[in-house]
């Protein structure tokens, strides 16, 4: 009995397996070519590296470590959420109480807004180093302006979870910031007031960014990583010194 109970636990485990690894062991040319055909995480890489990018003084590991940084940005936000109120009246109290009554709840928020600051330099960093290796020139343009707006993107998640706490240091910030963005000539004051939701900062504010800073602004920056992530195996891995494109002819030829 215990032998063809054994026998059917292993035939489900197998069936299970192959529903998700759905090849052998890669031993073989043709296996190793159906594990990275048939896993997303490996397909989104370039069949090929260049040796060079494999030194960490090439990239030193920064867009890496801003995806994990915005991966524990996701985790932290998405555990605060069940504590913080999106409310005039009871954010700031909301705050306090994740400080002094939930557990881990300073180590939580402290996490996730270092988490933030290191970000926005990291992701500046990586656009710097980019530009210093060439990484926008052809066939790269396309993927150089989704860096560009990846960075931007970071910093409105930045600039919207700035106000969530409610208390005087965010209210003056927002309210200086979007009094700059209201300067702009001609659409200054409809920006602005599709900001604040009102002529001044309040529970419409409140609402708009928090929506922006929990839904929105993550929604796209994962859609904006995941095209970029594409992109870069597309585009035959990071860039190489003094490389062509293929439509470009090299002297002699």
């Amino acid at each position: 009995m215990n032998r063809r109970k054994s026998l059917a636990d292993r035939i489900v485990q197998n069936r299970v397996w192959k529903s998700v690894f759905r090849q052998g062991y890669p031993n073989t040319a043709e296996n190793q070519s159906k594990v990275v055909v048939n896993s997303w995480f490996l397909h989104i890489h370039p069949v090929k590296v260049r040796r060079h990018t494999l030194k960490i003084t090439y990239t030193f590991g920064l867009g890496v470590i801003s995806f994990f940084l915005f991966v524990v940005l996701v985790v932290t936000g998405a555990w605060l959420m069940l504590f913080h109120v999106p409310s005039v009246e009871r954010a700031y109290g909301s705050i306090q109480g994740l400080e002094t009554d939930v557990p881990f709840g300073i180590l939580m928020r402290s996490m996730h807004r270092w988490a933030a600051h290191l970000m926005v330099l990291t992701v500046f960093l990586h656009l710097c180093r980019v530009f210093f290796t060439g990484g926008y020139k052809r066939p790269r343009e396309f993927n150089w302006v989704i860096g560009v707006v990846l960075w931007v993107t970071t910093l409105l998640l930045s600039y919207t979870g700035y106000l969530l706490p409610w208390d005087q240091l965010s209210y003056w910030a927002v309210t200086v910031g979007t009094n700059m963005v209201g300067s702009f000539p001609g659409i200054g004051e409809i920006m602005r007031m599709a900001l604040l939701g009102a002529k001044e900062v309040g529970q419409p504010t409140l609402t708009r960014f928090y929506a922006l800073h929990i839904a929105i602004l993550p929604l796209v920056m994962t859609i904006l990583i995941g095209v970029h992530f594409w992109r870069i195996r597309k585009d035959g891995g990071l860039s190489a010194p003094g490389e062509k494109s293929s439509g470009e002819r090299t002297e002699g030829s």
